[in-house]
């Protein structure tokens, strides 16, 4: 990896902007491919990033560009778009991207590497990544990280070099070798995307809440109880492993908001992204979290009540139904859960 080629962070909105806005800080070349809208604002405003710690970098000048054609000449291609838009992204990275390529899908889910691996075939290097972290898009070119939470992705020469340069940083990148055991953990925290996008509170609030901590917790076994049946181990996500992870947050109010908030940290402005999706009239990414595991226990001659129920309730948010309260929401989940 040669220092002056530029690494295109393609699809970069809120998660794309804070990674490569903070390998930019690290002293990468970084090449931003996204959207019109806010590459006029980074143009007028210029980049500025912050997390719950009180990190805070501000750049200038960023190389924002809204053309694929602009993939060309770049060794890394970091994939950030909303899962939906995969299946575009592998078109256009086929076509104008540079032969060889490393490709490390920074998404939501699971499929997302399967589908840029059909695309994409031998002619790139396609890395599963995972992003453990959220990032809230504040307008005024602001991205704010507002949880705990690592970067993570397939370990190989070239991802081992990139670690070392952007180590230190509030988007350092880890390495492993279980790359799906780790997708299928997060997979599982991510349960409470759609919970805090119905909620219609902020991670903070919502979390404060032990009905809405109920639904997850039931989306989280079921899909325990799914992944057992696939044969398929999730790994730890976080201080603690999924299994020892549901019963923390099956607790009471007054003795897991001291726990968790010990062991997580959520500032005020953290949202969810499904929140975000919801707030700004987009389709959610609700197919690829609660609905892969839908899918998943289809394949194993099993059902998903919960997930199915939460599928269907974002379904109508993103139709403008209204948001629930915590005990409306789990009565509404979980009797249809169990009456499925």
């Amino acid at each position: 990896m040669d220092a002056a080629e530029p690494i295109a962070v393609f699809g970069a909105g809120s998660v794309g902007c804070f990674i490569g806005g903070t390998w930019t800080a690290a002293g990468l070349a970084v090449r931003f491919i996204g959207h019109s809208k806010i590459g006029d604002d980074l143009r007028e405003n210029g980049l500025t990033l912050t997390d719950f710690t009180g990190w805070k970098a501000e750049l200038r000048d960023v190389d924002y560009r809204c053309d694929s054609l602009d993939l060309g000449d770049a060794p890394i291609i970091l994939v950030t778009v909303k899962s939906g838009a995969t299946a575009d992204v592998a078109a256009e990275v086929a076509k104008h991207g540079r032969e060889g390529a490393t490709v490390i899908s920074f998404q939501n889910g699971i499929s997302n590497v399967e589908v840029l691996q059909r695309a994409l075939g031998d002619r790139f290097n396609i890395l599963r990544g995972m992003v453990g972290f959220n990032v809230a898009y504040l307008g005024g070119g602001r991205f704010h990280k507002g949880v705990a939470g690592k970067l993570w992705t397939e370990r190989n020469a070239m991802t081992e070099a990139l670690a070392k340069r952007v180590a230190g940083g509030p988007a350092a990148l880890e390495l492993s070798d279980d790359m799906l055991g780790l997708a299928w953990g997060k997979l599982l925290i991510n349960l409470n995307n759609a919970v805090n996008a119905l909620s219609g509170r902020t991670l903070l609030e919502e979390l404060r809440r032990n009905g809405y901590r109920r639904v997850w917790a039931a989306a989280i076994h079921e899909g325990l109880k799914i992944l057992g049946q696939a044969g398929i181990r999730p790994s730890r996500v976080g201080p603690v492993a999924p299994h020892l992870f549901v019963r923390l947050i099956e607790l009471p109010d007054w003795l897991f908001n001291p726990i968790f908030f010990r062991l997580w940290k959520v500032d005020t402005k953290a949202r969810s992204s499904m929140a975000d999706d919801l707030g700004q009239g987009r389709k959610t990414e609700i197919d690829h979290l609660n609905g892969e595991l839908v899918r998943l226990a289809e394949t194993v001659g099993m059902k998903a009540p919960v997930s199915s129920a939460i599928v269907e309730l974002v379904a109508r948010a993103e139709a403008g139904a209204d948001p629930w309260s915590p005990e409306a929401l789990r009565r509404e989940v979980l009797g249809s859960s169990r009456s499925g």
